[in-house]
């Protein structure tokens, strides 16, 4: 494989030191962008989309093409894992993500296996192959996987939820039950992020979505110690590079020094914390990752700018901060306040990184 011509991304992930701060976007291969949308009409679905690997190595590469972003990630979606658990996934026009076989009982849980990455997601791995063949060394490939307390929310709720009434339903009455699905699911994620990696991912995260609708003991039980089974069970180098792990839950901001604790390399952090306050709860023991609100990017550029040096300042001087949105980028965003974004950051954070 080509020799990675820009490791900024990684070096951060691993705190060594960087010229300047390195910045993605979270969906940044997404809806926003005129040419994905072509791509995704020319698919016919969105899941034809992701099983096809010329076609998600196509829009994972777009973003690349149109801003200088120091990190591709690969273009597949969260609940691959629980399609391919026979969960009979499909997405309706406006409604999001539903399955047709939902699982609600033990009989339920009895009857789903951990996939082959190389078999039922072999579509995934055939997509991480091609995107690093096609990025020729430009920039890291980030592979991921949905955490297994947010997977187990769509797949016991059967799609979307606001309130997580059926899976803390679950949690409540059938803890037990509850911790068979996430066992089988941290295996499967485990088996598949460690395929990815295999397949040539340089890095790797866990959208940990709906670990902020927890309360605090029940986020230790039923999220956060999978993670951390996760993070162990992890191939964590490859190549003769680290492959480092970002462990991302939204809305989990005061959980973070729990978190730094899992053996991760790096935590990402929504919009809703300081990173200033971030940094100081995870002692620099990891690396940080965001965090302005997607929000912003309705701004003008001038906003935009003031804005990426608000988070800049908040973060501070010296490495281990990668630039992200606090959450996805949203699909109505004009693609140039996107690139206003990226090139504020490149051009705003070298100051923090003068030696």
């Amino acid at each position: 494989m080509s020799e990675l011509k820009n490791d900024t991304f990684l070096r951060a992930l691993l705190r060594e030191p960087v010229e300047y701060t390195p910045v993605w976007m979270m969906r940044q291969a997404g809806r926003y962008l005129p040419e994905y949308r072509a791509t995704r009409a020319k698919a016919g679905s969105f899941m034809d989309l992701c099983r096809c690997p010329e076609l998600a190595c196509e829009v994972t590469i777009q973003p690349l093409d149109r801003f200088p972003l120091d990190a591709a990630i690969l273009f597949s979606d969260i609940l691959t894992i629980p399609d391919a658990m026979g969960l009979g996934l499909s997405f309706a026009e406006g409604e999001g993500p539903q399955f047709a076989h939902p699982v609600r009982s033990a009989a339920d849980v009895e009857r789903i296996g951990v996939p082959d990455p190389e078999g039922e997601l072999r579509y995934v791995m055939d997509a991480v192959a091609l995107i690093r063949q096609e990025l020729g060394g430009r920039v890291p490939l980030i592979g991921f996987s949905g955490s297994p307390w947010t997977l187990a929310t769509y797949m016991i709720e059967g799609g979307s939820a606001k309130g997580f009434t059926r899976s803390k339903a679950m949690l409540f009455d059938r803890p037990d039950l509850l911790h068979s699905l996430l066992g089988k699911l941290a295996d499967a994620v485990i088996a598949y992020l460690n395929a990815q990696i295999a397949r040539g991912a340089q890095a790797v995260m866990v959208f940990d979505t709906w670990g902020g609708v927890l309360a605090p003991s029940d986020f230790r039980e039923f999220s956060l110690r999978y993670m951390e089974r996760i993070v162990d069970g992890l191939t964590r180098e490859a190549a003769g590079r680290r492959i480092p792990v970002i462990l991302f839950s939204k809305g989990a901001g005061q959980w973070l020094d729990r978190m730094a604790e899992t053996g991760c390399d790096a935590l990402g952090v929504d919009w809703t914390l300081d990173l200033a306050d971030a940094r100081r709860l995870v002692q620099d023991r990891v690396a940080l990752q965001g965090n302005l609100d997607p929000c912003a990017l309705y701004a003008a550029p001038e906003r935009i700018r003031r804005e990426v040096g608000r988070v800049l300042a908040s973060y501070g001087a010296g490495s281990g901060h990668v630039f992200n949105l606090g959450h996805g980028i949203h699909p109505d965003v004009d693609p140039e306040h996107a690139a206003a974004m990226v090139a504020a950051v490149h051009e705003l954070s070298r100051p923090y990184h003068a030696r």
